[in-house]
């Protein structure tokens, strides 16, 4: 486990690193308050700036730069990234799917702004990050996100979780929504990244198989961290996915079989990058991240 934390205080740093970058990208592509709709403005920007670790846009950034990438396309891939998943995270939070109160210990975007200025807000940000993307002009890295966001992707996986709320489902039908709601946006990172950079299939076949294990990894551990800490620690509310009978790893099996599992994907994302001739080290210790969230 020291070797791991290790490895993991590199991609903390690194996160550190490209947050601050990021975020200057942030501002300069986000609407000003002081255009019309103000208020709309006010709350895409209250969301995008509340926090959180920038795991995605550090994603792309990391394969870009891992596959040679040149150019300005990855600054407007990257805010993209990360206004789809503040998309996701505000329309989650809405009374009508999670209904919470507390994201990144701040109030919720409906709980600052109200319901309706919270929806357009998640949708203002979703059809912005596909105008950032169109700035790339990689159609087949547009073609691919749409895809992994999509009734085939996040958006397909949310359903299904909701679905699944307060019935008995099996390990597949969970695995089925841990995938699609959260490892198919971190695939799409790494893809997107990749693919800006010119990677070949069989590179970005390698990445994506990364992405699918770190991104079960990262739901898996989500689940735990739901159970074994504080609203204070999580900054949001804790044990909500009990409350509201959610699909979770811990709940099929136990709390010590889930880390078990969450190694067990850790391990095959390293293996899935032996299988690359780059300098793999920021995506090793992104695994490693990942995996030292818990103990």
């Amino acid at each position: 486990m020291e070797s791991l934390e290790k490895e993991a205080a590199i991609a903390l740093d690194y996160l550190s690193r490209v947050s601050q970058e990021a975020e200057k990208k942030f501002d300069e592509l986000l609407p000003p308050v002081t255009d019309q709709p103000c208020r709309l403005h006010e709350a895409m920007r209250y969301s995008m700036f509340a926090g959180g670790k920038r795991l995605r846009p550090a994603l792309v950034k990391a394969a870009f730069d891992m596959f040679g990438g040149k150019g300005n396309s990855v600054d407007y891939a990257m805010s993209a990234l990360e206004m789809l998943h503040t998309f996701s995270l505000i329309h989650d939070d809405l009374p009508c799917v999670d209904n919470d109160d507390f994201r990144r210990g701040k109030p919720t975007s409906h709980k600052q702004f109200g319901e309706a200025t919270a929806v357009m807000a998640g949708d203002a940000l979703c059809i912005h990050a596909f105008e950032m993307m169109g700035k790339t002009g990689n159609a087949k890295a547009i073609e691919i996100l749409a895809h992994l966001l999509g009734t085939y992707g996040m958006i397909g996986g949310e359903m299904i979780d909701i679905e699944s709320e307060g019935k008995a489902v099996d390990l597949a039908t969970v695995d089925y929504i841990h995938y699609h709601k959260t490892a198919a946006l971190l695939e799409a990172s790494l893809e997107v990244g990749a693919r800006l950079a010119n990677a070949t299939e069989d590179e970005i076949k390698i990445i994506r198989d990364y992405g699918r294990s770190i991104g079960l990894a990262f739901q898996i551990v989500d689940d735990i961290l739901d159970i074994v800490s504080t609203t204070e620690e999580l900054g949001k509310d804790a044990g909500s996915d009990i409350e509201k009978g959610k699909a979770t790893y811990p709940a099929l099996v136990g709390l010590e079989k889930s880390r078990e599992r969450a190694r067990e994907l850790y391990d095959e994302s390293i293996k899935a990058l032996d299988g690359l001739k780059y300098d793999t080290t920021i995506l090793r210790s992104v695994a490693a991240f990942i995996i030292t969230r818990v103990k």
